[in-house]
């Protein structure tokens, strides 16, 4: 079982509103709800704060966000957009009757919640303003994060939260790669994935992401279309049976001739070109290239080999292992 609670606050009765954060709720909720093919992703909570008549009390918000945690579940995940505040007792997540900023919800709280619950894995993703002192309060308050625990914030603990064009920043990018941008070549986007997106994305005059996390595994928060079938991954360690291995090629590999043609060129082998076909598949992701040569076609044209990339090797021995 899979959980989500995605919160969104725009009304604010006492502090100044915001204007993007229930449209980013909006934008995640579908990315969690259901994988690329449509399958079931999370089982989601959807609470957002629009105006005085749909607000987001403290007591509900702090309630929902225990009851997340509360139940046996393989992900819990909490995403919050909305005023964020901090002072030296510590950090807040602040509702639609929050006043004077720390009587909102502590994330101390929050982060108390995560490490007791039995869930196997905590994902907490805040976009606010000064979200990064939650991770500073999982390490300093509560001495590490427990197992299965992962934080994500938008920035740090003194930089605000930006938005462009109405919606956050950090949100916006963090769609895209929920969207398959931040994807492995099997098509799961996991934290660390997602968190290697944002942060590429963002300059160094930008609003910093902040990541910290306590996991043996990386778990897939959503699943892509692969760039590249699964069974063509696992026929890896067929054409690459050990590392460093090189794949002999020869003209008979490659399907198109050169103009004019040479009667002294042997024609193509329909095995060989189905073959060279998977190949050249590895070579547009990045786990084959050609060996002394500028493209694949030269490689077989001029009988030289490919070999495969680190990132090639990574995914032979996961092939070898069993593991896609």
């Amino acid at each position: 079982m899979r959980k989500a609670l995605v919160v969104g606050i725009d009304y604010y009765q006492y502090v100044s509103p915001l204007y993007g954060c229930v449209s980013d709720a909006h934008s995640i909720k579908p990315l969690l709800e259901r994988h690329a093919d449509g399958s079931v992703n999370f089982g989601y909570k959807l609470l957002t704060g629009t105006g005085p008549k749909d607000a987001v009390s403290r007591a509900e918000l702090r309630d929902a966000i225990k009851e997340l945690f509360r139940g046996a579940s393989d992900i819990a995940l909490l995403y919050f957009a909305g005023h964020g505040y901090i002072e030296s007792t510590g950090g807040y997540l602040l509702a639609s009757d929050s006043k004077t900023g720390d009587d909102g919800v502590a994330l101390s709280d929050v982060l108390s919640f995560a490490n007791a619950s039995p869930a196997k894995n905590k994902v907490i993703i805040l976009d606010s303003c000064h979200s990064g002192i939650a991770g500073n309060v999982a390490v300093t308050a509560m001495a590490e994060l427990k197992e299965g625990t992962t934080i994500l914030t938008a920035s740090t603990a003194d930089q605000y939260a930006t938005e462009e064009n109405g919606a956050g920043v950090f949100t916006a990018l963090l769609v895209d790669a929920l969207s398959g941008a931040a994807s492995n070549l099997v098509g799961d986007v996991s934290p660390g994935g997602i968190y290697a997106h944002i942060d590429q994305s963002l300059g160094p005059w930008d609003q910093r992401p902040v990541f910290k996390t306590n996991v043996t595994n990386f778990v897939s928060l959503r699943e892509v279309i692969p760039s590249i079938p699964p069974s063509d991954l696992r026929r890896l360690p067929e054409f690459f049976p050990e590392a460093g291995a090189e794949f002999k090629l020869d003209p008979t590999f490659e399907p198109e001739r050169p103009t004019p043609s040479d009667p002294s060129i042997p024609a193509p082998n329909r095995h060989n070109t189905a073959i060279f076909k998977v190949l050249q598949t590895y070579n547009r992701v990045n786990l084959v290239v050609p060996v002394d040569a500028p493209h694949m076609w030269h490689a077989a044209m001029e009988s030289k080999s490919c070999k495969l990339t680190v990132l090639g090797e990574h995914y032979r021995r996961l092939a070898v292992k069993g593991r896609i």
